[in-house]
């Protein structure tokens, strides 16, 4: 049976080049009920496992903070993202949990039948357990994005990858790893977006580096957070990457080309050349620690 139960030739044309919705039955499935995210998250290597806070405004970014879980039982982390405001992610679950490798496996099996024309790797299955009313300020990702909503309910906007929403010198600077996927948000900018609500049983999937941002509506959220690569996808990066280094390297304006073509080959020669002399060096941003969540009061978040 396929995961994804309304593919269309068109949306198998479409897809990782437009924005698209899907439905699928993974909310259906034991290993997302209590017990099973419990277990999840008590098999999880806890120094993966990322633990996050946030403000209530959409512009303020800067409040996004990281935090550590300690020795908290699956239970008890659970009870956390039930009573507090908080943002579980669990990165690569793939690599680290066997039924998550599985369903992994699956996911891009069912993939690979229906758009047979895309080749993906570099494949992150992310389980995102997050609390009632929880956000992810605007940002983008460098790879290609599909968010599975399992239970809840979200709200997702995403934005065109234009001017200003994001341009080729903040696109070089996250891909270069000069700064945070994280960055400035002007409310304005929402009349331009697509706006999806996402219940169980939806996915939402975007074009490449398309700028979007999330809020939780006022109960538990669980999600998927599918990341993955294809040839076009991974040459686009490269450009970006070259484009990065002959700004900074010989003053040039270069600009973003699609696709393969003698040009993009260049630059991703040029790419993967710069990071094999170590041309460049990432500044990434490295967020303290600044929080521990309470063992005795679940979703109270003392000093680290």
């Amino acid at each position: 049976m396929s995961v994804i139960t309304d593919w269309t030739p068109q949306k198998a044309q479409g897809f990782t080049r437009e924005n698209l919705t899907f439905t699928h039955a993974l909310h259906e499935r034991p290993m997302f009920s209590d017990e099973g995210l419990i277990e999840a998250l008590d098999r999880y290597p806890r120094d993966k496992l990322g633990v996050f806070t946030m403000g209530q405004d959409p512009v303020a970014w800067e409040t996004w903070r990281k935090g550590t879980a300690g020795d908290l039982s699956g239970a008890q982390l659970f009870e956390a993202a039930m009573a507090g405001r908080i943002w579980l992610n669990l990165r690569e679950t793939n690599a680290h949990l066997p039924a998550y490798a599985a369903l992994c496996d699956e996911i891009f099996a069912d993939k690979a039948a229906h758009a047979p024309g895309v080749k993906t790797f570099k494949r992150d299955v992310g389980l995102l357990i997050s609390s009632a009313d929880a956000q992810v300020f605007y940002h983008l990702d460098v790879a290609l994005v599909s968010l599975w909503q399992i239970r809840g309910m979200k709200r997702v906007w995403v934005y065109p990858v234009s001017e200003p929403f994001v341009g080729d010198e903040a696109l070089e600077k996250i891909v270069l790893r000069e700064t945070a996927e994280q960055f400035a948000f002007d409310p304005a900018w929402d009349a331009a977006a697509e706006v999806h609500d996402l219940t169980p049983g939806r996915m939402v999937t975007w074009r490449q580096n398309a700028p979007h941002r999330i809020e939780n509506g006022p109960m538990l959220n669980v999600s998927l957070s599918v990341e993955f690569m294809t040839p076009e996808a991974l040459m686009r990066a490269n450009v970006i990457y070259a484009n990065g280094v002959m700004r900074r390297r010989l003053g040039a304006r270069p600009r973003i080309q699609a696709g393969i073509t003698p040009v993009t080959v260049g630059k991703f020669a040029l790419a993967r050349g710069a990071k094999a002399l170590n041309l460049h060096k990432p500044d990434p941003r490295v967020l303290p620690t600044s929080f521990r969540l309470d063992a005795s009061r679940p979703g109270v978040l003392l000093p680290a």
